[in-house]
């Protein structure tokens, strides 16, 4: 059978709540274990937070809905998933990492309820694989919720009759993206690519095929847009050659503009 968390303790093992934390570390395992236990220590959070975990069972191979928790082979604790799948994603670490940490990081053994050096217990990487996957981002947003509310709690205060607004801080982080360097050329691009498109959108929604060469249009002007962008600006001392290649990347940029506002692409195909 499949259980939230086994409350009997064994001989050696540490509580949840006892487990300590070195407060010089300046790495984010503790802060995400302290998270962890704060949740645990806290009764009524505890609660609303295993009743969600109950719903962490695997589906069954037959396809009539999950697993009976009361029969069958015992698995891992629903909270050893919890506290696998928060690491993995505080730390953004693959499955590899994750498996190294929870069968050789004393602490978050500790914290996943096992005992000192004397518990030889060791994850097998698909066993994680299959469990961790089951802490879907639906069950997570609604511990979530349940956190953010257990700590909206605690934190409001009454004053004098007034309540004291809630402070907090965050930490941003930059996310990879397809945004480019806003150049004139490149805005001038964006804003011809997406007439065309608009244009030949319509057209199709009316039952008109004037548009049908807007993709080629499209590869047509970036063509001269790339041909802009490889053009090297000359290093040569030399002034005739330094002319020569500056006059050679004006005519580029002529022809791209001439092609922007002529005619050739907005003509009907």
């Amino acid at each position: 059978m499949r259980s939230v968390i086994n409350h009997q303790m064994m001989f050696g093992q540490t509580d949840i709540s006892a487990i300590q934390f070195n407060e010089k570390s300046r790495d984010d395992m503790p802060k995400i274990l302290r998270g962890l236990q704060a949740i645990y220590t806290n009764i009524e959070l505890r609660k609303r937070v295993f009743s969600i975990l109950e719903e962490v069972r695997p589906e069954r191979k037959n396809g009539t809905g999950k697993a009976d928790p009361r029969t069958g082979r015992p698995g891992l604790d629903q909270w050893a998933i919890l506290v696998m799948g928060v690491v993995r994603l505080v730390r953004n670490a693959d499955y590899d990492h994750l498996h190294d940490l929870v069968n050789h990081h004393d602490t978050l053994r500790q914290m996943l309820g096992h005992n000192d050096w004397t518990d030889k217990t060791c994850y097998e990487l698909q066993t994680i694989k299959d469990n961790v996957r089951l802490f879907t981002p639906e069950l997570l947003d609604r511990i979530n919720r349940e956190v953010v509310i257990a700590g909206h709690g605690l934190v409001k205060k009454k004053e004098h009759k007034e309540v004291i607004p809630l402070m907090c801080r965050c930490d941003s982080f930059v996310v990879e993206t397809n945004v480019h360097f806003p150049g004139d050329i490149i805005q001038l691009y964006d804003a011809i690519r997406k007439i065309i498109e608009l244009c030949a959108d319509l057209s199709a929604r009316n039952g008109s095929t004037q548009w049908r060469q807007s993709p080629n249009n499209v590869r047509k002007i970036k063509r001269l847009l790339r041909a802009m962008q490889k053009h090297k600006s000359s290093t040569s001392k030399n002034p005739e050659k330094k002319a020569v290649k500056d006059e050679k990347y004006k005519e580029l940029v002529r022809n791209y503009l001439d092609n922007n506002s002529g005619s050739p692409f907005f003509s009907v195909c």
